[in-house]
């Protein structure tokens, strides 16, 4: 196997660039044509000028905007039924939000939510039994997700960073209702009473939200906490919301899976 170094690289690139063709430099330096053509391709996706395909930048690597609405949103679908996974045979580790088929609206939602997180990236959707995994690949999602680590999540720490805490804080409504959307729901509970003799069923709805991880439930109740929300502790793992003026402020925020 023949390696060419970096002077040889260089020296590719500089003829690339004069506009030789790919053919001649390879010829020239007696380099395989492929590896001329990969050579170029990199540069230019380096440099932003791969035709039809922009620029892959980090907002945390780079002076470029971040969409924080979406990513609050994002945030809270991924603290729920999100992971990073770096499969066998890619470059590139993956972000997987794996969503219910019952609710294809939120399906849609968290697509638009990672394309303009991630405007540079493509977006997919595997099909599995009952749900979809709504996929995308990035070398930046570490940077964007500095919750990833080994192991289950309800198992290790789980804490935002400063600059994810002042989004959340600008956005928390969005964040609230990416947690109910992946670990969450609104139900109806009913209950009865003896009124003048009479047994009268009354019903009334409740949101319920479900995590092993003490951390993201307190991450869930501190931001309810700041947008006024009452709730209280249902048991080990469940949040409820149910005094009526709370649940029509989620309501009017989050509203029903759909």
């Amino acid at each position: 196997m023949n390696f060419h170094g970096t002077e040889v690289r260089q020296k590719a690139l500089a003829l690339l660039r004069e506009g030789v063709r790919n053919a001649d430099v390879a010829r020239q330096l007696n380099v395989p044509a492929g590896t001329v053509g990969k050579w170029l391709h990199l540069d230019r996706s380096k440099r932003g000028e791969c035709p039809g395909r922009p620029a892959r930048t980090c907002p945390r690597c780079a002076d470029v905007a971040l969409d924080e609405i979406a990513y609050a949103y994002l945030l809270g679908l991924y603290l729920g039924d999100g992971y990073i996974v770096q499969w066998s045979g890619h470059r590139s580790p993956s972000l997987v939000i794996t969503c219910d088929d019952s609710w294809p609206g939120l399906m849609d939602e968290c697509e638009r939510a990672m394309r303009a997180v991630f405007p540079g990236n493509s977006v997919c959707r595997a099909g599995k039994a009952g749900c979809h995994d709504v996929k995308l690949c990035s070398n930046h999602l570490h940077c964007l997700f500095p919750q990833h680590a080994p192991g289950k999540k309800h198992e290790r720490r789980i804490a935002l960073e400063p600059w994810q805490q002042r989004i959340v804080d600008a956005h928390p409504w969005q964040f609230i209702r990416g947690l109910v959307h992946s670990d969450g729901c609104r139900l109806t509970n009913w209950t009865t009473r003896l009124i003048a003799g009479d047994k009268k069923r009354y019903e009334y709805p409740r949101y319920f939200f479900t995590n092993l991880s003490s951390d993201i439930r307190r991450l869930y109740t501190n931001t309810l906490d700041k947008v006024g929300v009452q709730w209280k502790q249902a048991n080990s793992r469940n949040i409820s919301v149910a005094r009526k003026a709370a649940v029509a402020l989620m309501d009017a925020h989050v509203g029903p899976k759909y």
